[in-house]
Order: structure tokens, then C-alpha cells, then sequence
């Protein structure tokens, strides 16, 4: 490995990571990790791993590296939405382009059940924020 490695490792998992304290300061000069922590994104917690006591640097990483990786994700899903509007489209060119009637006859009725759901829970969200706005004037 060249360069300089950093203090934390961060192993990521569904909704958080396991961190561990990367040392590399031994007489092997090998790669030490040393789990320090458990963290999870969705609430926030930060449990500390066996009866270590976190340091304010290791605090003060966690949060940093929180913070990120909830941005990170959000930005994940909003791209994953225009993908899918991306998909609809492309799905709309084949079904209207390409597509046999034994193709069609085996994705229409799941394409039109998800579309009507997507559809029923956009129109109820853009009539709830319109009344939000409402209700603000």
C-alpha cells in the first residue's frame, strides 16, 4: 500500500459500520485494526466495542464520518429515483418499440400495479405538501 493510511476504518453494514483504529506504528510494521466501535446511521447511536471509553478524536471521526455517509446515501437515492425515471422511459420505448405480446403479457399486469401505487402515493404527497404550503399563507 503506498501513501499515508488514516486513523479509522469504517467497515460499512446495512445501517452503519463497525469502526476500528487503524495502527501501523508496531515493530512488524504491519497493518493493526482495532475495533472501537459500533455505529449506527439511522438513529444515531454510537456504542463503543467491549469496555473501550471513546476518545473525542474517536468521537469526533464517528460524527464526521456519520455525517458523510448520510449524505452520501441521500445522494444515492435521489440518483437511484432519476434512474428509475431513466428506466420508465426506456421501458416505455421498448414496450411501445419492441416488445412481443408474450413479452408484454408477462411484466404488464406487475408494471401496472406498481405504477398505480407509485402514482396514488406521488399524488397524495404533491396534494399533502400543497396543503402544507396552503396552510403556511
Amino acid at each position: 500500500m503506498s501513501g499515508e493510511l488514516p486513523d479509522y476504518y469504517f467497515r460499512v453494514r446495512d445501517n452503519g459500520a463497525f469502526v476500528f483504529r487503524v495502527d501501523t506504528e508496531n515493530r512488524q510494521r504491519r497493518i493493526e485494526m482495532d475495533q472501537i466501535a459500533v455505529v449506527n446511521i439511522r438513529n444515531g447511536q454510537i456504542k463503543p466495542h467491549g469496555d473501550r471509553e471513546l476518545s473525542e478524536e474517536d468521537l469526533s471521526a464517528i460524527q464526521t464520518w456519520m455525517d458523510e455517509r448520510s449524505a452520501l446515501l441521500a445522494r444515492r437515492d435521489i440518483d437511484d429515483i432519476h434512474r428509475a425515471v431513466d428506466y420508465l422511459n426506456t421501458t416505455t420505448h421498448w414496450a411501445q418499440s419492441r416488445a412481443s405480446d408474450e413479452d408484454l403479457e408477462q411484466v404488464t399486469d406487475a408494471l401496472l400495479l406498481a405504477m398505480h401505487d407509485l402514482r396514488s402515493v406521488l399524488v397524495r404527497k404533491k396534494a399533502d405538501r400543497l396543503l402544507a404550503r396552503d396552510d403556511e399563507d
